[in-house]
This record gives C-alpha cells, sequence and structure tokens, in this order.
C-alpha cells in the first residue's frame, strides 16, 4: 500500500494516526522531531509524509525545506490547529500535497492519504513509461541489421528493469560506449548521471584522483578538494571503460566500491557511500588475466554478473552499409546538405573491406573522405581508407607527380572547401592549431 511517516510532538496523535494507516494497509513509521523525521527518510523508502505545522519548538515548514533538500520523492500533508492561509500557501510552496486542520477527521484523512497515494503512482508510471520510451528510442538509433546485433539489443531490453553491473567485451571501436548509453538509458537510473573515463588514458595516481577524487592538499598542487566520478555519478551509471589497464591497487578500491558502496577520496580519512551502477568495458581477454594474476578474479566476478559480447565489424558485414549511410545522413544534417550519397561502387568498396579499426573506423573515414572530396555523391576513388602507418585508396593519377607540400596543399584546399572555409572547423578536421592553419595558409598563397 504505501510506506507513511507521522511527524508530531504529541504521542496521542501519532499513534492515533498510526493505528489507522496500520488497519488500512498502510506501513507507518513515527517520529517526534525533525532529525528524527530525517533519519527516518534516510533509513526507508517513505512514500508520504504527514507532520504537524508545529513540531515542539520547531516548524513543520523547516521539515519541508530538509525534504526539499533531500530531493526526495516522498509526498506530504500538513496538518495543524493553527491553520491561516499564509501558511498554507508557505507549505503547498514547499511541495505539500494537501493541508488539514486539528482536529483531524479520521475518514478525511484516510481519503487525502488514499489520493495523494494514488497521484503519486500514477506520476511514477508515467515516469516508468516516458524512460522506457526514450531508452527505446535510443535503442532505435543503433544501427543493427545483423543477427549478431539484434541479440545484443534483446539482451539490453530483458535487463531493462534489473540494476546490475554490465561487462562490455569487444574489440576497440564495436561502439562499446554506446550500449553502455542504452543500458543507462533504459534503466531506472535514466534521469541520473551518465559518467564516463577511458582507465588506460591515464597514469595511475591520476586515474585514482579522477575516480575517487582528492582532499585538499592530498598532493602537489591539491588546492582544493574536489569530488570523483564515483560521487559525480551517485545516483546514476558509471562507465569505465577498458577496465582491463587499471593497476591493481586500483582494482582493490574497485572492488570495495562495488562490494560496500563506499569510496575514500585520495588523502582523505572519511568515507562516502555511493550508489552507482558499474557497466564496464574492455577488449582484453579478463578471464586469462585473472587466471595469470594481472586481473583480480574476486573483481571480475564483481563486474561479469552479465556479460554482453559486441563481434567486430568484420563478423556483421549486414551492418556496414546501413552503418555508412547512417553516418551520411548525420554529414547531411550537420552540413545542411540533401544531396550527399555513396555511389554503387563505393559501397561495394565498403562492404570489401575487413575494417580492422570497426565501427569508428567506419564513422571516420566517411567523415574524412567528405571532407577531402565534397561530393555529392562519393565514388569508389573517393572513398579513403586508411589504417594505422598506411592509406589505400585510388587517387587521381595525376598526384603520382606531385610533390609532398602541394599534395598538402591540394588536400587543405578540400577540407577548407568542405567545411565552407570555416578554419576553426578545417583546422579541427586536419587535426591542427587555427594558427598552424593560417600559417600554411599563408605559405600557399
Amino acid at each position: 500500500m504505501g510506506n507513511v511517516l507521522i511527524v508530531d510532538d504529541e504521542f496521542s496523535i501519532r499513534k492515533t494516526i498510526s493505528l489507522l494507516l496500520k488497519r488500512e494497509g498502510f506501513t507507518p513509521f513515527e517520529a517526534a522531531g525533525i532529525d528524527e523525521a530525517l533519519n527516518c527518510v534516510d533509513a526507508h523508502p517513505v512514500d508520504l509524509v504527514i507532520t504537524d505545522l508545529r513540531i515542539g519548538a520547531d516548524s513543520g515548514i523547516h521539515l519541508l525545506e530538509a525534504l526539499q533538500q533531500r530531493a526526495t520523492a516522498a509526498e506530504s500533508i500538513v496538518m495543524t490547529a493553527y491553520g491561516t492561509i499564509e501558511t498554507a500557501v508557505e507549505a503547498m510552496r514547499l511541495g505539500a500535497y494537501d493541508y488539514l486542520t486539528k482536529p483531524i477527521n479520521p475518514d478525511e484523512l484516510m481519503l487525502r492519504v488514499r489520493k495523494v497515494l494514488e497521484r503519486k503512482a500514477l506520476r511514477e508510471e508515467v515516469k516508468r513509461l516516458r524512460m522506457v520510451l526514450d531508452g527505446r528510442e535510443q535503442m532505435r538509433s543503433i544501427v543493427a541489421a545483423s543477427a549478431a546485433m539484434q541479440q545484443v539489443l534483446e539482451v539490453v531490453e530483458r535487463i531493462q528493469e534489473r540494476d546490475i553491473p554490465v561487462l562490455i567485451s569487444g574489440e576497440t571501436g564495436t561502439g562499446k560506449e554506446v550500449i553502455a548509453q542504452v543500458l543507462h538509458a533504459t534503466s531506472a537510473r535514466s534521469e541520473q548521471p551518465f559518467v564516463a573515463i577511458n582507465c588506460c588514458t591515464l597514469p595511475e595516481d591520476l586515474l585514482d584522483s579522477e575516480l575517487f577524487g582528492h582532499v585538499k592538499g592530498a598532493y602537489t598542487g591539491a588546492d582544493t578538494e574536489r569530488q570523483g566520478l564515483f560521487q559525480q555519478a551517485d545516483g546514476g551509471t558509471l562507465f569505465l571503460d577498458e577496465v582491463g589497464d587499471v593497476s591493481p591497487r586500483l582494482q582493490a578500491k574497485l572492488l570495495r566500491a562495488l562490494q560496500e558502496g563506499e569510496i575514500r577520496p585520495v588523502g582523505g580519512n572519511r568515507v562516502h557511500r555511493v550508489d552507482v551502477r558499474i557497466v564496464a568495458a574492455t577488449n582484453r581477454d579478463l578471464e586469462r588475466m585473472a587466471e595469470e594474476g594481472s586481473f583480480r578474479s574476486d573483481l571480475l566476478f564483481r563486474l561479469n554478473v552479465l556479460p554482453i559480447h559486441l563481434p567486430a565489424l568484420h563478423q556483421r558485414r549486414e551492418d556496414i552499409l546501413p552503418l555508412a549511410w547512417h553516418f551520411v545522413h548525420r554529414l547531411r544534417e550537420r552540413l545542411g546538405r540533401d544531396d550527399l550519397g555513396l555511389s554503387a561502387d563505393a559501397q561495394e568498396k565498403l562492404q570489401q573491406y575487413n575494417w580492422p579499426g570497426n565501427v569508428r573506423q567506419l564513422e571516420n573515414i566517411i567523415e574524412r573522405s567528405f571532407a577531402l572530396f565534397p561530393g555529392p555523391v562519393l565514388s569508389a576513388q573517393e572513398i579513403i581508407i586508411s589504417t594505422p602507418g598506411k592509406v589505400t585508396a585510388a587517387e587521381p593519377q595525376d598526384e603520382t607527380t606531385l610533390s609532398l607540400a602541394e599534395i598538402e596543399a591540394r588536400h587543405i584546399r578540400a577540407v577548407l572547401r568542405a567545411n565552407d572555409h570555416n578554419q576553426v572547423a578545417a583546422s579541427r578536421v586536419l587535426g591542427i592549431s587555427r594558427s598552424t592553419l593560417r600559417r600554411k595558409l599563408s605559405q600557399m598563397g
């Protein structure tokens, strides 16, 4: 039925209302003061607070203010023997659903209690349905023509009501963070933060501070206290990309955070409680690492409650062309050009390539090719497929006699044309600063 907290400094009133609620199937809690009431709200899920406007020397308005600061989901009803329009307006402004004058009529009280809890249940159902619809919309945005990716999305849909850790495995560039975002969007935590970090890009000490925060003076340069990502993600989801690169010392801290819901900032003595769902990802074989002793097996068990494996792009060739067109459509929207497209031979070239860099490589190549050859329709010759240290593309034949400086100049001009001669955007595509671009333009005359 619902948990109801009665806050009144008069014992007889608390007991009377408590008995009424219990008889109707509700679970009552009692508090004689504000501190006791807030402790109860922190310790139990409370659906409704019924509070006197005068609680000893304190005010029920102060309790409503404290509940508002805590962002609790509990509704509230105020009761008083000193009813005035001003206090009623103030109570309603602070979120009170209703206002009753003592002496309380039992039938009237129960009618109000049922109404407020029915309204709360309806609002939560609307919120849940909106969350489900938003999550499904995000799932539909994922290109998944292949059976392998359909199976991945089926798993995501099956667990959307379950608040459990997930370990996503797969090669670099397969879209692990995209799946993590969908897991968050389809969960009950969807309105809370989604926080992501790549664990392989930071040295151990900096990663420690990023994850768990630090206190002032924890190390040289720590001039202020700083919240870590666990605290920033409190109530939501923390995505740990490339978790296999975390050092053994930090693995122990991660394990405690998962087991106990507790973190300790760098240099601090105080433990902070956090409520975070962990979604981790890796391109490494964590089971083999656990056997070798380089990854804690107990942490692996905690992370790997539900494993999801993303196949490499060459293992799901049905997704290559839908993904390519997806990226073309995004460029159309970004550039305001509906004429961009891929020729039949360009599509054939994309379909035949093995994509060692997976989805991320495909996206980069589509964007780079349209930057170099503004189209509108790319041919196979204009699809520039590159891997580290290698570029495979059929360059125009007259370029075989060009110098490096001439090739660079032609490339810069093509990127400028593709970005409407916006130097800031062009320098970002070229991977150089704007000042460097301007210097090169000056050299080119």
